[in-house]
């Protein structure tokens, strides 16, 4: 924001202010704007000259220059500085000859904005919620036509608990020409904190409408659909999704899980096949493929039907390499031993169970 031109009005008694703040812009020292605070600080001596408007201005241009460029405090500032300078700020903008500065003053406040911003993001590190609140809001004040700060408002809104509020300004966020998709998924989110996941499911197809290649909305809007147990709504998703993240073992489960629950068990296979591929120590890929194979031996005849029950014994075997103790997958394996009369493995497997269960 440091960017508005220091063409400010000037007099003698300034001059030399304003020649220090223009060289400062010129050339990025700082030794201009400690030239510049001193020859300020040396125009207010007295209760007359600090209750000067004009000079009270270039205070306030100065010193919010510095606490906005000196982030690391070089020129040593006293720690009130940023208490100071905006009651200083507050002060002029209430008195009613202020109207003759306001390229100044709006270029102090949207300096003080920054450094509002800046002492905000600290304290969010240091999970101090409620202060770092209060310096995005007076953020906003400074600069209102800065959308980004919402952002900032929304987020500790939501680390409160606030929730609600949050919202609030994520809906504001929603409504910019510059959305991100960090913007779309944190108003998601706060929706789903709220258990309302119709709306965040709104919010997140308003998202797509605006950003239709992004590949993180995609997933979200796939993931809400999955976690709802909703396949019929998820499958058309899942050529999109695949052909961005086809090497996500993830993906390939959601889409896996999506075919396998809506009966289409060929395409449940490939990408059961391609989960494991992608992570062989997926249990639930690995238990849930024996499983969709025992579901196919039921339907099937002839050389088939054992073809399916030999495929669901190899993967649910596996299955049970990985947790030995589950008990689903031992009753399952107890069942195929069962239908294809193997004594040896069932008495095997139902004295497992026995000490399972015992």
């Amino acid at each position: 924001m440091f960017t508005a031109p220091l063409a400010f009005c000037q007099s003698e008694a300034l001059k030399g202010v304003v020649n220090s703040l223009a060289y400062f812009r010129q050339q990025k020292d700082l030794k201009y704007l400690a030239n510049a605070k001193r020859q300020v600080d040396s125009l207010i001596k007295t209760k007359k000259d600090s209750s000067n408007l004009t000079k009270s201005v270039f205070r306030a241009v100065v010193y919010s220059s510095i606490l906005y460029t000196d982030s690391l405090n070089k020129l040593a500032l006293p720690e009130t500085s940023l208490k100071d300078i905006t009651n200083l700020v507050d002060h002029i903008s209430d008195r009613q000859r202020s109207y003759k500065y306001q390229v100044e003053l709006s270029f102090s406040k949207r300096c003080l904005s920054n450094v509002y911003v800046r002492e905000g993001s600290k304290l969010m590190t240091a999970k101090k919620f409620d202060q770092a609140l209060a310096s995005f809001e007076k953020a906003k004040e400074y600069a209102p036509r800065y959308k980004r700060i919402n952002s900032y408002i929304a987020y500790a809104n939501s680390k409160m608990g606030q929730y609600a509020e949050a919202a609030k300004y994520y809906n504001t966020l929603l409504n910019t020409d510059t959305l991100s998709s960090d913007d779309v998924i944190a108003a998601a989110n706060t929706y789903k904190a709220m258990n309302d996941t119709a709306k965040a499911l709104q919010v997140i197809q308003r998202g797509r409408r605006a950003l239709p290649d992004d590949k993180s909305l995609l997933f979200e809007e796939a993931n809400i659909y999955n976690n709802k147990k909703d396949y019929k709504a998820l499958e058309p998703l899942l050529p999109q999704l695949l052909d961005k993240s086809g090497s996500n073992a993830e993906i390939a489960f959601m889409a896996a899980t999506c075919y396998d629950h809506l009966n289409k068990y060929d395409r449940a296979e490939s990408m059961y096949l391609q989960a494991i591929d992608l992570n062989n120590k997926n249990y639930d890929a690995i238990y849930n493929l024996g499983l969709l194979y025992f579901k196919n031996y039921t339907t099937k005849t002839g050389a088939d039907k054992q073809s399916e029950i030999d495929r669901a014994i190899q993967w649910l075997e596996k299955a049970n390499s990985m947790k030995p103790n589950n008990q689903k997958c031992l009753q399952l394996l107890q069942w195929a031993y069962l239908k294809t009369r193997n004594e040896d493995q069932l008495n095997r497997i139902s004295d497992k169970l026995k000490q399972i269960t015992n």
